[in-house]
This record gives C-alpha cells, sequence and structure tokens, in this order.
C-alpha cells in the first residue's frame, strides 16, 4: 500500500470526487479517469502528486476491509446530518424530565415492594410501563444510575438503590405528577376499596335507638289493627 502524502491524512473519497456511498463500480470509473488525467506520462495534465494521491484512494477504497476501517476513521455514517439543537421544546422536556425520572423511580420501589425476591425490571419492561420515548427513558436512566438512585444487576436488569428509595421518600412526588408517565395498560387492577367502618355506638346511644325502633314497630302495628277494625 502506497504511504500517504507527506504523512497526512488523505479523503479517498474527495480525492476520486465521489460519494462516501459510491459502490465499487463508481469507484472503477472516478479513478480510470483520473489516473488518466494526472498520469506523468500526459504532458497536459500529469502530476506525480495527484497521480500517487489517486492511486492510494483507488488502493483504499477498492478494498473492503480497508474501506471499512477508513470509514470509520473518517466517520462515515454515524452522523447523517449537522448536530441541531432542539429549540423551544427542549424547555418543554427540560421540566418534564425530573418528573419522569421520579416516575422511574416510582416504577422501581413498587417493584421492591410487591416483588422483593425478583425486585429487578429490564429494559423491556420498563419501555413498556413508562411512557416516554427510548431515547428519554434512556437518558434518565443514566441520571438515575449516576446518582446511584438505581442500579443494574447481572443480567443488566434495573433495580432502585437504598439512595433511591430515601430520595423518593424524601421528594415524595405526587399522584398527578407521575401517573401521566404511566402506560394505562400497565397499571394494576384496582381492588375495590373497603367501606370505612362505622363508629362504635356507646352504651348510652344504644338504648336509644333500640327504643326509638322498638316504637316504630308497635305504631306500625297499631295503625294496622285499626285498619282492621274499620
Amino acid at each position: 500500500m502506497s504511504a500517504p502524502l507527506a504523512g497526512k491524512f488523505q479523503d479517498h473519497y474527495a480525492i476520486l470526487g465521489i460519494d462516501p456511498k459510491s459502490d465499487s463500480e463508481t469507484i472503477q470509473r472516478a479513478y480510470a479517469k483520473l489516473a488518466q488525467e494526472y498520469h506523468p506520462n500526459n504532458s497536459a495534465t500529469g502530476n506525480a502528486e495527484l497521480f500517487d494521491a489517486v492511486n492510494l484512494a483507488y488502493e483504499v477504497l477498492s478494498d473492503s476491509e480497508q474501506r471499512s476501517l477508513f470509514d470509520k476513521v473518517k466517520g462515515v455514517g454515524q452522523q447523517a446530518s449537522s448536530p441541531q439543537f432542539t429549540g423551544v421544546d427542549f424547555f418543554d422536556t427540560l421540566g418534564r424530565e425530573p418528573l419522569l425520572r421520579a416516575a422511574i423511580l416510582c416504577v422501581l420501589y413498587d417493584r421492591r415492594l410487591t416483588d422483593p425476591s425478583r425486585p429487578s425490571l429490564s429494559i423491556r419492561h420498563l419501555e413498556l410501563i413508562v411512557e416516554a420515548p427510548v431515547v428519554r427513558l434512556n437518558s434518565a436512566l443514566w441520571y438515575l444510575k449516576q446518582r446511584g438512585l438505581a442500579a443494574s444487576d447481572d443480567k443488566s436488569s434495573l433495580q432502585i438503590t437504598v439512595d433511591g428509595m430515601d430520595f423518593l421518600e424524601s421528594k415524595r412526588p405526587l399522584p398527578e405528577q407521575v401517573m401521566p408517565f404511566i402506560k394505562p395498560a400497565a397499571i394494576a387492577v384496582s381492588q375495590a376499596r373497603p367501606q370505612p367502618a362505622r363508629p362504635l355506638q356507646t352504651q348510652s346511644e344504644t338504648p336509644a335507638r333500640n327504643k326509638h325502633e322498638g316504637e316504630s314497630v308497635l305504631a306500625t302495628l297499631d295503625r294496622a289493627l285499626a285498619e282492621i277494625r274499620k
């Protein structure tokens, strides 16, 4: 393989004037045209330095392994477009991120309480429970792990830590803040709440009530007898 010119990085795609996604036939055509143009024997357009650059470019790009290595160095395919700022939407997201993290902690805390022998949840399970795009979910999980509020087990599943439990208890979120982040299908069916127990009657109230009920019964009987006598 030829040595790069003066030890500097050479963009082989730029030398051949082709797109990084070009196929082998396009590479071949570009090389043939430029090699003929810059060949030292060409008295009109010959250029030994550019000829060497074209040969090096073709040597690298015509070999799949070398081309793959070059693409990694150049960053081909890693960024489809220039990075951009989200804009005004970023500030809405910024205000919701703490609530999303709190919702995830609530889910993990609930798992610890309801199934202490298996307190971890996989990323897939969290995706099924938490209402959030995967990118934001991963960002929130990264934060929780960096803060030590959640930790990964040996199977890469997530579980709440002691610090996470303490944090959630000290910064207790409201249901209306957390529930919008929980998918309806992931909410357990609520059991009917037992009716509140009636206060016990005092001894003084019980006879009075029994007396009242007894009078009501006697009054009903008196009216029935009166109807019979008519």
